[in-house]
């Protein structure tokens, strides 16, 4: 018996110890965050200018918005402020600073009435924008403040899709489709059937499906990094981590563990450091690359911080 309750005080330690440390992790990230957004986007590196630093800016809105979604679940008692501070990320997201690398790039808003109607890609805005407020409803989220951007942002990312052949749809003007944008339009279609009697179930099933058959890099049998047209297919860790981050959040777990276990088969390194390669073959030293972030000993910066989700998630302890 005592025995047992000297554990029972350890794992409540443990658990406290763990408990105080993501907090401050997230009070941490919030006051980095939940700022201006002209102050937000001087928070990030001027190598990267207005297009990458945008993408920057707003995945590390949505991305905090995840890690609040997931406060909330582990610490009911947080979920209160977790949603206030989801609220504030997502107006922040909503302002014309942040829509800017957008914007600026196809040379309209991508919220309007028009744009939302037309066929010009937005995708990594549009899926961003519709992951973070689908994340908020499902998480308890009172205010209808967003519920008419979340219903046009879906409804503009299902005509896209379904407009489209092959249902790939370009974020940008370069044509290049972004994989993990598609996963994530898949996800937000999802979350957005739980929350509305199942539509736009069908086309996210599909293109996963089309996706199965159409885009596998036949080397590795990982999902692609990018399709572009008359273009050879590829993989890097930080495009494949994403991906493989936005699997996890999709029904079809059979496939989501597949990719995972073939990530780590493919950009798995464990000397000198442990974690995800950016390139298959290519190490070197130290260097900075808009997509990975740092790179060092090969090292993929972005792709090893976002696999230790995919990890957690399928509870690979010892990778983790």
């Amino acid at each position: 018996t005592t025995n047992v309750q000297i554990n029972a005080k350890s794992t409540q330690s443990s658990w406290q110890e763990e408990k105080t440390e993501i907090l401050e992790r997230a009070n941490w990230l919030c006051e980095k965050i939940i700022v201006e957004p002209e102050q937000l986007l001087k928070e990030v590196p001027s190598i990267l200018g207005t297009m990458y630093g945008g993408q920057w800016a707003i995945y590390a809105c949505s991305m905090l918005a995840s890690s609040l979604v997931n406060i909330s679940k582990l610490y009911p008692e947080e979920k209160n402020q977790a949603l206030t501070r989801i609220e504030r990320l997502i107006d922040i997201a909503l302002t014309p600073t942040m829509k800017r690398f957008d914007s600026e790039d196809w040379r309209e808003d991508p919220l309007e009435a028009k744009s939302l109607k037309g066929n010009k890609g937005h995708m990594t805005y549009l899926t961003t924008i519709a992951w973070m407020i689908s994340l908020y409803k499902l998480s308890g989220g009172k205010s209808t403040t967003y519920d008419q951007t979340l219903h046009d942002c879906c409804e503009g990312i299902n005509h896209r899709m379904t407009s489209k052949k092959d249902m790939n749809v370009p974020s940008f003007t370069n044509n290049i489709v972004f994989i993990s944008d598609m996963v994530c339009a898949c996800v937000v279609l999802q979350n957005y059937a739980s929350l509305y009697n199942g539509k736009y179930a069908d086309t996210a099933s599909k293109w996963l499906e089309k996706a199965k058959a159409e885009l596998i890099h036949k080397p590795t049998g990982l999902l692609v990094a990018t399709k572009k047209y008359r273009n050879k297919s590829y993989v890097r860790g930080s495009y494949t981590a994403l991906t493989n981050y936005f699997l996890t959040l999709l029904d079809d777990k059979e496939f989501a563990k597949d990719q995972y276990e073939r990530m780590k088969k493919v950009f798995r390194k464990d000397t000198p450091l442990c974690g995800l390669k950016e390139f298959q073959r290519v190490n070197g030293n130290f260097k900075f690359d808009p997509n990975a972030g740092p790179i060092f000993y090969g090292l993929s910066g972005s792709g090893t911080a976002i696999a230790i989700g995919c990890a957690t998630y399928f509870e690979d302890w010892e990778y983790r």
